[in-house]
Formats: structure tokens, sequence, C-alpha cells
């Protein structure tokens, strides 16, 4: 039995949430997640390590590659293999082709397709390295194993127009044993234990929710299964908090206190305010940003008019042909958000205060 970790998108130097005051701390905890999970291996190790580009977030330093090199090396019974993306990209006088990599490391340091081969383990992995931040040509889709018995793995990153395009149906057909791919920030599987992207550690932006962290996987027997494991420091959420006509900015401020100590306090969260309100009401969603890891607040409620008696009190007056002209049968989100807010403005409501003007004279 051969077992094997995936990894991808490390982005060891990013700095998610820049500006946020959590952010310093972010940056340090996607190099401590990479190391933890080297230490995991190297308590329980594993035979080979797949890293699917974008280990790092830029070009790295000499600095860092010598830290990575150390951590690796501190895994000598395990087989890396290591490729650059798209934003690691092996440019010209790029460290990446200075550095005397350990004995156990195995980087694709060009963009032409190669395999590296261990007959007496059966062990072939293909792959290469981008050279530029963007590839075009679509370098995967007409990609063969060698017709040998063994183990046949593919490293992919990719999968947009502009870096490297997958026809997912042409890759996943090819033969090979395992695809581990990266580029996609979140974990994905393209076919059940033979194409997967491992998604990226730790969540780097607010779409980035769900778990983060890396694929586990065996081959034996021509076969391959693999799972999923949750690793990373904190989790991305969307958080919903749903107000009627008679939510007040205290009731939302205690919805969200409730609910981040219900999931965890260090976690981060955009939190998206749905549903009605009072006219009158104003709900300030500033206040709520200092209230967690909150990168976002976005109000989405909407003010609980009677469209069809205030229709009624104003037809053929401003305000009624404003109302009858979006009155309609499939009016979108964005045009009802235009007629709640053309509404506020016309009635003259003064939301701090709670006062209207009067309009009925």
């Amino acid at each position: 039995m051969i077992r094997f970790i995936h990894l991808a998108d490390v982005h060891l130097g990013a700095v998610p949430d820049r500006g946020c005051l959590w952010s310093h701390e972010r940056e340090e905890e996607i190099w401590e997640t990479f190391r933890r999970i080297i230490a995991a291996i190297r308590k329980n190790p594993v035979d080979l390590l797949f890293i699917a580009g974008d280990l790092f977030h830029h070009q790295p330093l000499m600095s860092q590659l010598e830290e990575i090199n150390e951590l690796l090396g501190s895994i000598p019974d395990t087989r890396v293999f290591l490729m650059a993306g798209d934003q690691d990209y092996v440019r010209e006088g790029s460290f990446y082709r200075q550095i005397q990599w350990k004995p156990n490391v195995f980087f694709f340091d060009k963009e032409a397709r190669s395999c590296m081969e261990f007959s007496e383990e059966q062990v072939y992995v293909y792959g290469l390295s981008y050279e530029h931040p963007e590839i075009r040509e679509p370098l995967y889709d007409d990609w063969k194993p060698q017709e040998k018995p063994g183990f046949h793995v593919l490293m992919a990153h990719g999968g947009d127009m502009g870096h490297i395009p997958v026809d997912y149906q042409k890759l996943t057909g090819a033969g090979f044993d395992y695809i581990a791919m990266g580029h996609l920030h979140n974990y994905q599987v393209i076919l059940r234990d033979a194409a997967l992207y491992a998604g990226a550690p730790e969540p780097l932006d607010w779409r980035d929710t769900g778990e983060h962290g890396y694929i586990e996987g065996e081959y034996e027997d021509g076969a391959v299964r693999t799972h999923f494991v949750p690793f990373s420091a904190r989790i991305c959420q969307n958080l919903i908090l749903t107000t009627d006509e008679n939510t007040r900015q205290y009731d939302l401020e205690e919805m969200l206190r409730n609910e981040i100590m219900k999931r965890g306090g260090r976690n981060i969260y955009r939190v998206i305010i749905q549903g009605k309100k009072d006219p009158f009401s104003l709900f300030l969603p500033e206040r709520l940003k200092h209230m967690g890891n909150i990168t976002e607040v976005l109000d989405d409620s909407v003010p609980c008019y009677d469209l069809d008696g205030l229709l009624q009190k104003y037809r053929g007056t401003l305000i009624g042909d404003y109302i009858e002209f979006f009155q309609k049968d499939g009016r979108t989100a964005k045009e009802g958000k235009a007629l709640y807010h053309g509404l506020q403005a016309l009635l003259g409501i003064t939301v701090l205060t709670g006062e209207r003007k009067n309009y009925d004279h």
C-alpha cells in the first residue's frame, strides 16, 4: 500500500484580510499551518507528498526556500513532489532553480511536461511548473500515463482560461490513477477518489468558506481511496441575520453576539442582514464590524412598506407614479432595492430620528 498527502495553494507570504485588525496574525498562521502539516507527517509518515502549485503567494526569497527545504528534509521517508503555480512561477533568475533540494524533494522546474519515475516502487509522477503567470494552452488535456504497471499520478495546477484550461472529461478519462489538482482554493471533487482539488490549507479571502485542509489517500491493488482532513486554524463563514419589522439595532447585535459564540470567536465572518425592517428603523452595520473578526457587513434588508396602501394614497402623484413603475411581475432584486430606497427618499423618512416630513398637503 502507498499512502500519500495532497496539498495545494498554501500561499506562504499572503496576508488575508489586509487592513483588518487580525490580518497580521493570518500571515503567520498560514506558515504555522504548513509547519503543522509537516509535523503531522513526521509523526505519522506517508510515502508521498504532492504540493500542486502556489506554495508561495509571490516569488520566493532564497531564505524562504531554505526554510521550506529544511522542513521538507525533516520528513526524509516521504518523497515530496513540488511544482510552481501561477503565483510563484519559475521566472528567469528564480531561486527555485538555485536551491539545492534535499534528497527527498523533487521539483518540476520547467513548463515542459515530464515524468519522474521510481521503477522499483512502481511510482510515476507527472507534472510541470509555470514559467509565466498565465498559460492559456490546455497542456493537460491530451496527457496520458505510460503503459506500465504501478501508481500513476498527475500533478495539475489550473482550470480557468488564463491558467491551463482543463477539459475535465478528457482529463479524468486519460488513465491516471490520481490527479492532484491545485488553483481553486476550496476543496472540490472532480471525480471521486481520482481527480480532486485540495483547496488552500487556510482560507485566503471571504470567498473561501467552509473547511480547509488537505487530502489524505491510499493506493492499493490499483484502487485509490481518499478523504479530506480539515486542518485550518480558522474558517470563513457567511453569517446571515434574518430580520423582521420589529428588529432593532440592539436585536441585531444580540443575534450576532450569540451566533459568534456558537460558531467560534476566532473564525472570520461576512455578515449579511436579510429580511424586512421598519421603514423608520436604522441599522448601523459599522457597529457590527467591531463585534468580532468581521470582514464585511451587507445590509440587504428592505423596508416593509404597504405598497398597495401607499399607491392608493398617492395615486396621480410622483410617489404613486414611482410605485407603479416598479409594481410589475418579475421585478429584480436590484429593482426592488431601488424601489425601497427611492420611496424612503420620496416619503422624506429620516431614519436617524424616526421622523417623517408631512407630504399630505
